[in-house]
């Protein structure tokens, strides 16, 4: 990652928070696809398997945005903050994740679930595999 993309992870933690790791992701509900045929499929797939749970469920919370995000994980919350100059999008606290979901490539980059305590969820894309696996091995 950059020295931007770091510097933009670590902005606004709290004192004696340690940053666990950090990536660049795409929220699936605001993914694109490319072509015609790429736009219709990718709104499908996006609109359909891009969150789960209710009003008032945590996925709920986080807001529409689009474009590339970097999702970080500290010893205390998960969230997602805009890369070039760290400003929070969305965060939650650490016990309120789950576990991190692995799915099946459906597009050129990796897709993934973020599930939290309540049974909701949310899906993202990575360019990066082993993106997907840090945060598995960190979260669970």
């Amino acid at each position: 990652m950059s020295a931007l993309h770091e510097r933009s992870a670590v902005t606004q933690l709290a004192a004696g928070e340690r940053l666990l790791a950090y990536g660049n992701v795409v929220p699936a509900r605001g993914a694109r696809g490319f072509g015609i045929g790429g736009a219709v499929a990718g709104q499908l797939v996006n609109a359909v398997g891009s969150q789960s749970g209710g009003a008032g469920s945590i996925a709920s919370g986080m807001p529409r945005t689009s474009g590339a995000l970097l999702l970080r994980v500290t010893d205390q919350r998960v969230g997602l903050v805009r890369p070039l100059d760290g400003t929070p999008v969305w965060e939650v606290p650490r016990t309120w994740v789950a576990r991190i979901e692995r799915r099946p490539r459906t597009q050129l980059m990796a897709r993934f679930r973020v599930h939290y305590a309540d049974g909701s969820w949310l899906a993202f894309l990575t360019m990066r595999r082993r993106t997907i696996e840090r945060f598995r091995s960190l979260i669970g």
